[in-house]
């Protein structure tokens, strides 16, 4: 089998993704194309230098929708012989995205790809698209669904986590990406977003509050508590699924929730074959991937699967990862993990995460493999690994050692 290498990554400053959010204007065609003008500019890649574009958006619909990576292709400054394919695994499509150019690499089947994602969630609202699972009451409540929200609460009571856990664990992923810009952690993987006159329009990611403290936090009440209370309630639903908790903690709320916000991140994949074509020098070789199903009424708890099934494919145990990475979709689904497998929590998103940088759903999963690199790198850390729940119940994983 070939092996897969990361050969760069980029991504975008994160802007908040409301209509004062300094990406609002920005479309997700321009966001994603310059992602790709980043990577061809910074590896020089002309002509049919790659065999396709994989892009991953969870929202697949008006601007987002009609194979949005082709169209990418198209307005970015890659060769208009290379197609595209838009793939959507909800939180986990840019990392998916990468996973499957891994693959493709691996089989044989072309020797470089570019993979990752993007999401305006500022401009294409979350759900819009319509989801069976949620709205079709046959599919609905065949799975018990609920509202992610209400899951990470689950998650919460069954696993013990309490208010206090997860303000604490909101409040420093603040500081650590707050730490991380003041040392320029992101330094090699950013790239400003430009008007038409050169102007940066973003240069930072601007969802973080560093200020945020454990008072701050608790203020705020529980998001999700009237939404799973009412009668008859999202709650009810899940006691019957669940009869053996007698109530569900509401604990999660905006300040230890993932953010919306708007952003887009690509990864150059490629064989040793590319890279010497090419002079460019590999930075970490892809050493496993994975995706499972998981339980779609908790829905949130696919990077405990996920890691156990990556480790047994890979022939590896949880003390020979060095760093993790593990979305920060709800506080109660990165405590969960670091309970499961007793990891340190200082080796566990050390430069902050989704809580306080935002989760722009399709691209995350590529932002966080490119941070993971980049940590490793900065640290002399040898391997990682990179999780995210995924709606609906499912869970992809995977694992880089550096070169």
């Amino acid at each position: 089998m070939t092996d897969a290498f990361i050969y760069d990554a980029v991504r975008t400053p994160r802007g908040k993704g409301r209509k004062d959010g300094s990406l609002h204007e920005v479309t997700s065609l321009r966001l994603s194309a310059v992602v790709l003008d980043a990577l061809k500019d910074r590896n020089g890649l002309e002509g049919h230098a790659v065999e396709d574009v994989i892009w991953g958006n969870a929202t697949q619909v008006g601007e987002q929708g009609g194979c949005l990576a082709r169209s990418a292709v198209l307005a970015s400054g890659l060769d208009e012989s290379i197609p595209g394919l838009s793939i959507n695994r909800f939180c986990a499509s840019g990392l998916e995205a990468v996973n499957l150019a891994a693959n493709q690499v691996q089989g044989g089947a072309g020797h470089a790809y570019i993979a990752g994602g993007v999401e305006m969630m500022g401009r294409v609202a979350m759900g819009s698209d319509g989801a069976a699972i949620a709205v079709d009451p046959s599919l609905a409540m065949k799975t018990y669904f609920v509202p992610q929200g209400i899951s990470a609460d689950i998650i919460a009571t069954e696993y013990g986590f309490s208010r206090d856990d997860v303000d604490g664990l909101a409040v420093e992923s603040q500081k650590r990406a707050a730490r991380s810009w003041e040392e320029d952690r992101f330094a090699r993987s950013i790239v400003p977003v430009k008007d038409v006159n050169g102007l940066t329009i973003l240069g930072r990611d601007e969802y973080m509050r560093p200020g945020t403290d454990m008072q701050t936090l608790g203020a705020l009440k529980p998001s999700f508590k009237d939404m799973g209370e009412m009668m008859p309630g999202f709650d009810q639903l899940a006691l019957m699924k669940y009869p053996h908790l007698e109530r569900i903690e509401h604990v999660h709320h905006a300040g230890n929730s993932s953010g919306i916000v708007d952003g887009a991140a690509g990864i150059l994949i490629g064989s040793a074959e590319f890279g010497q074509a090419h002079g460019l020098k590999p930075r970490a070789r892809i050493r496993a991937t994975c995706k499972i199903g998981t339980d779609p009424t908790i829905m949130l708890t696919g990077p405990v699967p996920a890691t156990q099934k990556i480790l047994k494919d890979a022939g590896m145990q949880i003390s020979d990862i060095d760093l993790f990475e593990v979305n920060e979709a709800f506080a109660a689904v990165v405590l969960r993990f670091m309970q499961a497998f007793d990891v340190d929590p200082s080796v566990v998103n050390p430069c902050g995460g989704a809580i306080a940088l935002g989760h722009p759903l399709g691209a995350t999963g590529s932002i966080i493999l490119g941070t993971l690199l980049d940590e490793l790198e900065r640290t002399g850390k040898g391997t990682g690994l990179a999780t995210l729940c995924v709606a609906s119940g499912m869970g992809a994983a995977t694992i880089i050692e550096r070169v």
